[in-house]
């Protein structure tokens, strides 16, 4: 069932995604070589606390992972890319860490992803970062009342193609609201014109995530971490927007 949201709705969801955009940007600062994975999700914790808000993640125990996560942000490091349990690591230089971050404020959800270098970077993770960005900007352009679903499915196959990177289907985009998964699923390949009718109203989290040279992925031993099955390294990116009269509210977006 898609619950349509109206415009006093979506200004709440505004609230929790500016709170999870900035929380973001933090902890994105401060990765940085030295700094363990279990800093980060300390940092995350007393900002969750001290802004009176709720984790998504704390608990969460859906059928694909070894339930319940005890954490309250995702950290996948280099080949893991998805649902990666927090632990101590200390990040090195070079390291590709991507950042999921999902909470509610006053009931309402915003569910956002980043993925940083650490340190030194090189030039084919800086590459692939860029590819998940610049997909993820062209899914929200795409995000039109009277598009299709499957036209932001489209815009994000097309990027990954043109940079020449395999889609992994089994994880994808999603609608929320009340709870952090909701309907509709939105793929990030597909083809445009068709599918769902955008309508205004309509909240989803766009997130394109590959590697460079694999699809394959497998679960950690950890029972939640998703890594590439080739060792490569993995990028995602990720915001939470609103379908309006006007195009895409992207309600994470932070300056």
């Amino acid at each position: 069932m898609i619950e349509l949201k109206t415009p006093q709705e979506i200004d709440k969801m505004a609230v929790t995604g500016r709170f999870v955009g900035e929380t973001l940007l933090e902890l994105a600062e401060l990765a940085r070589p030295g700094v363990n994975l279990m800093d980060l999700e300390q940092r995350a914790r007393r900002r969750i606390k001290e802004r009176g808000a709720v984790s998504c993640y704390w608990d969460y125990a859906p059928s694909f992972g070894r339930g319940p996560f005890a954490n309250v942000i995702c950290l996948s490091v280099n080949d893991a890319v998805l649902h990666g349990l927090p632990h101590k690591y200390t990040l090195r230089d070079g390291d590709v860490l991507t950042l999921d971050f999902a909470v509610s404020i006053d009931g309402w959800v915003a569910d956002s992803a980043r993925t940083v270098i650490v340190g030194t970077p090189r030039p084919e993770d800086v590459r692939l970062v860029e590819s998940t960005a610049v997909a993820l900007e062209a899914a929200i352009a795409a995000a039109l009342p009277g598009n299709k679903l499957g036209d932001i499915s489209a815009a994000i196959e097309a990027v990954a193609t043109d940079y020449g990177y395999p889609v992994n289907l089994q994880f994808g985009g999603h609608g929320l609201g009340h709870t952090m998964h909701e309907d509709p699923h939105v793929a990030n390949a597909g083809r445009a014109g068709r599918g769902l009718v955008l309508r205004p109203g309509l909240t989803l989290a766009l997130e394109p995530w590959w590697s460079a040279t694999s699809s394959e992925i497998f679960t950690d031993p950890d029972g939640w971490t998703l890594r590439f099955q080739d060792g490569s390294r993995g990028s995602h990116s990720e915001h939470t927007i609103a379908v309006t009269e006007d195009g895409a509210r992207v309600l994470t977006r932070v300056d």
